[in-house]
């Protein structure tokens, strides 16, 4: 490890710690949540920002997930990117898809309000949303997953594959794919400039630093401060530290055969992703045999539908409900 990486470290650990010693008054411990139970019903009167968080058990975790929409016998999974907790979902898409479909966001194994340790294995984490959905009843989902959620997913159908009914795979790649593994440094840097800039790193990871991706970046970190009551827990040093070493890892495994899936899937991507980079998206749909064209924005980075969600929902919601 270099010295630069041991200082940048070394100083994450002491702004987590001192940003554990004044905890932000909105993010509370179980206790305060509006804890439902996995039997009761989702409702269109929800939104991303009011919609309660509940719990499941799995896999001896206790998954805090949130649940809502137009229901239905198959859901919408949402699979989520890296440190990414139930906060970090776009209320714009989680909304939209609401209004057709029931859809579910979850918080993974020792992840904001989950109980657990955040392992270091891409396919122990497809182990635990197997377990999660299996313990919500579902025999059969659909999936949107984004970055590393779209790495989970694939681990995911390698396991279970009739658990998949369709997917969309957004700013992802295969495994062992062009630069995936790349991502450590690229996050470590971005961490180090947005706390120097105090800026979110999703800032410059995300978003490309022209005036048009500056903008989209804002418009996004702001619509994710919308909910303003019973957010979720902040996400440990611990979990950025573990996921990058499965990132790591399965960046450098070899590519799975993805061929023998059948599943109608979607992909999309910007056409500057800095942290998977865009070709990867055009290798992962060639490995599906029922992918449709792949769809790339312009101008937009690794967060290509947050910044063109407008034009992604176009094309996620008749590809859901079709």
């Amino acid at each position: 490890m270099s010295k630069m990486k041991k200082y940048l470290i070394a100083f994450i650990l002491l702004i987590g710690y001192i940003s554990n010693l004044f905890p932000q008054s909105n993010i509370s411990k179980s206790n305060n949540y509006e804890i439902m139970t996995a039997s009761d019903s989702p409702s269109v009167n929800y939104t991303y920002a009011t919609v309660p968080t509940q719990f499941v058990e799995a896999n001896g975790i206790k998954f805090a997930y949130r649940s809502y929409g137009k229901q239905g016998d198959i859901p919408v999974i949402y699979f989520n990117h890296l440190t990414a907790n139930l906060d970090n979902c776009d209320p714009r898409i989680m909304d939209s898809i609401a209004q057709y479909r029931h859809i579910i966001s979850f918080d993974y194994r020792g992840v904001g309000a989950s109980t657990g340790e955040q392992g270091t294995s891409i396919a122990d984490m497809a182990k635990d949303a197997v377990g999660f959905i299996n313990a919500l009843g579902y025999k059969q989902v659909d999936i949107v997953a984004f970055s590393m959620g779209g790495f989970i997913t694939q681990e995911l159908l390698l396991q279970e594959p009739a658990l998949a009914r369709k997917i969309i795979l957004a700013g992802t790649g295969p495994r062992g794919g062009e630069g995936v593994s790349d991502v450590v440094g690229l996050t470590y840097k971005d961490i180090f400039k947005g706390l120097f800039t105090f800026r979110d790193p999703k800032f410059y990871l995300f978003f490309t630093q022209n005036k048009t991706g500056k903008q989209a970046a804002r418009d996004f970190l702001k619509r994710l401060k919308e909910r303003t009551e019973n957010r979720d827990e902040k996400v440990k040093l611990s979990v950025l530290k573990n996921q990058l070493k499965a990132i790591e890892k399965w960046g450098h495994d070899k590519p799975a055969d993805l061929s023998v899936f059948k599943h109608p899937v979607l992909v999309v991507n910007g056409d500057n992703d800095r942290m998977v980079p865009t070709p990867n998206s055009y290798d992962l749909a060639k490995r599906f045999p029922n992918a449709e064209k792949v769809i790339i924005y312009p101008n937009s980075g690794h967060g290509g539908i947050f910044q063109y969600y407008g034009e992604f929902l176009e094309k996620a919601i008749p590809f859901l409900i079709k």
